[in-house]
């Protein structure tokens, strides 16, 4: 099964692709698609798209983890990032992959035990759990990975009541 992680962004979105055999996980591909600033932001979300949409092409995964938005101190920020999860809801959906959202709570969560672990305890974490020998970069590469991770451990029970 091959498992998608996505970490929405407009300048930087996250990506990673895990296979999952029986409870073996390992890594196929990681990355960020980048968005020029001096972009108009229509241009911008169609550069999300196109290279999300060749990502999901290249590796056709079965189930995709997209983290869900959770901004506090920037609305700006916030509505940009917002526009990108749009269109990469919509690609997801487009391609019928099955999409679950994990707050990053959920994600720390699911990675470390701990939905207060820190980002560098996070990013540890899916260097040993992916048996990697450093911590994948730049850090929204290894956002997507730990969603990725997070819905790889998904209970079969969980899977069935999201359908995926």
């Amino acid at each position: 099964m091959t498992i998608m992680g996505i970490d929405p962004g407009l300048a930087a979105t996250g990506y990673g692709f895990l296979l999952k055999k029986g409870n073996t996980l390992s890594v196929i591909d990681y990355g960020v698609i980048k968005t020029p600033a001096g972009l108009s932001l229509e241009k911008r979300l169609c550069l999300v798209r196109d290279e999300l949409l060749g990502l999901i092409e290249k590796y056709k995964p079965d189930q995709a983890a997209v983290e869900s938005i959770f901004f506090a101190k920037n609305a700006k920020t916030a509505i940009s990032v917002s526009h990108s999860r749009g269109v990469i809801l919509m690609c997801l959906a487009d391609k019928d992959i099955p999409i679950v959202s994990y707050t990053p709570l959920q994600i720390k969560q699911g990675v470390t035990g701990s939905g207060r672990a820190d980002k560098k305890q996070v990013q540890n974490m899916v260097r040993l759990i992916l048996g990697l020998e450093t911590i994948p970069k730049p850090d929204d590469a290894a956002d997507a990975l730990s969603a990725a991770i997070c819905l790889s451990q998904s209970s079969p029970v969980m899977r069935e009541i999201l359908k995926i």
